[in-house]
């Protein structure tokens, strides 16, 4: 008897052991997955996409921002997030056979500029100055909100420009230029504000990856279509419109990125792929050394898409008030309902009588020209009938 207590003693121990044990695994893979759900340490997400260039023959230009605006509004990024800066509007250009349209394919099946295109920075708005004073924040308070980077240490940045560039530096609207050393200043600038917690700059110009050559700032990751020395190429020639319809490495990365849901578990590493020598030509570039995290490790939509966060509890919330409050809540409202007059929304706005009213006639006025024109016929047939010796009878 005492050998088989003895026995059952063990075995219980050894059962609790083991759910113990099992129990502490569960909770470290819980951790671990809440770990690698929160891993960017970000709580929003920023978009500033910019094109430089002016004139129809750039075409490309704009619908290559266009088109990446597109994709981060479908990832999930509102409008409210972005700033959009076109330096030219092709949909309004008297030389687009199709008006209020910018195409990125030669079907003309998608068009990029859609119904809701919300451009807060366009035309000769579009300088190094406004760029310069959108990232850094150092812009009038007059500024509307929808033209500010109202981001924090918090915010995940991705910052896309295209336009022509050289060896160090990119035009804005063929009149001016901005450096590599000036945009390196920028985004220091943004570190020491605390106005980023990590940023992704893409950019598509001749020998693009000049431009992240003198970035110094942390957490700052940068891709290029193309190396120094090199061209980056258009793509897509459409004989309708009479130029190409975008980029080389553009087109790819975002026929990459159609691919993207806002759930998908696509990392970076992915990206730097899209887009071989064989495809773009030119051999495009990527940054990594200033970046923290490893690129497997973060993923596409911790820049292209919006956060969607959860708070992990262990405690159990009840939705549901009680009964006594809920009644006293009730008799509260019934007191103030006999207090208040309701309100009558049809006689505030007749909207019935709006809709069926008859329209209200014009009050007739004669054109502008008519008086000045009837005082000149009468004076024509007043000389005709008594001549210009009657003249002394007028004045």
């Amino acid at each position: 008897m005492a050998a088989t207590y003895c026995l059952d003693r063990a075995m219980a121990a050894l059962a609790v052991l083991l759910l113990l044990s099992f129990g502490s695994v569960a909770a470290s893979q819980i951790e671990d997955q809440a770990e690698q759900f929160f891993r960017s340490g970000h709580t929003n997400n920023w978009a500033v996409l910019v094109c430089t260039s002016r004139f129809w023959f750039n075409y490309r230009h704009v619908a290559n921002t266009l088109s990446v605006y597109r994709s981060v509004k479908r990832l999930g990024i509102p409008d409210s997030h972005i700033v959009l800066m076109l330096a030219d509007d092709m949909a309004c250009n008297p030389r687009n056979p199709k008006p209020a349209t910018v195409f990125s394919h030669k079907n003309m099946e998608l068009n990029v500029y859609g119904d809701d295109v919300e451009v807060d920075y366009r035309s000769y708005e579009v300088t190094v100055e406004n760029f310069l004073r959108v990232l850094t924040g150092r812009i009038p308070p007059s500024t509307p909100r929808s033209k500010r980077l109202l981001s924090d240490d918090r915010s995940n940045i991705l910052i896309y420009m295209t336009g022509h560039g050289g060896n160090g530096f990119l035009k804005f609207q063929d009149s001016e230029e901005i450096t590599n050393i000036e945009l390196a200043d920028a985004f220091e600038q943004m570190w020491q504000k605390r106005r980023y917690n990590e940023l992704l700059f893409i950019i598509d110009t001749c020998q693009g990856a000049s431009m992240y050559e003198r970035f110094y700032s942390p957490n700052i990751m940068a891709l290029a279509s193309s190396q120094v020395g090199e061209d980056s190429l258009s793509h897509q020639p459409d004989p309708a419109i009479g130029v190409h319809l975008m980029d080389r490495y553009t087109f790819y990365v975002l026929e990459f990125l159609e691919e993207i849901n806002p759930a998908s578990q696509t990392n970076m590493n992915d990206l730097f792929q899209v887009c071989p020598k064989s495809l773009c030509v030119s051999t495009p570039g990527h940054r990594t050394d200033l970046f923290q995290r490893d690129p497997k490790n973060v993923l596409i939509t911790d820049f292209f898409g919006s956060v969607r966060k959860v708070e992990i509890t262990t405690e159990t919330i009840s939705l549901q008030l009680d009964s006594e409050i809920m009644e006293d809540r009730y008799k509260e409202d019934q007191m103030s309902g006999e207090l208040m007059e309701p309100l009558k929304y049809a006689e505030q706005l007749p909207v019935a009588q709006i809709i069926h009213q008859k329209p209200k006639l014009k009050d007739w006025h004669p054109p502008g020209g008519f008086i000045l024109g009837l005082w000149a016929l009468i004076i024509m047939v007043f000389f005709k009938t008594y001549g210009i010796k009657h003249m002394k009878f007028i004045f």
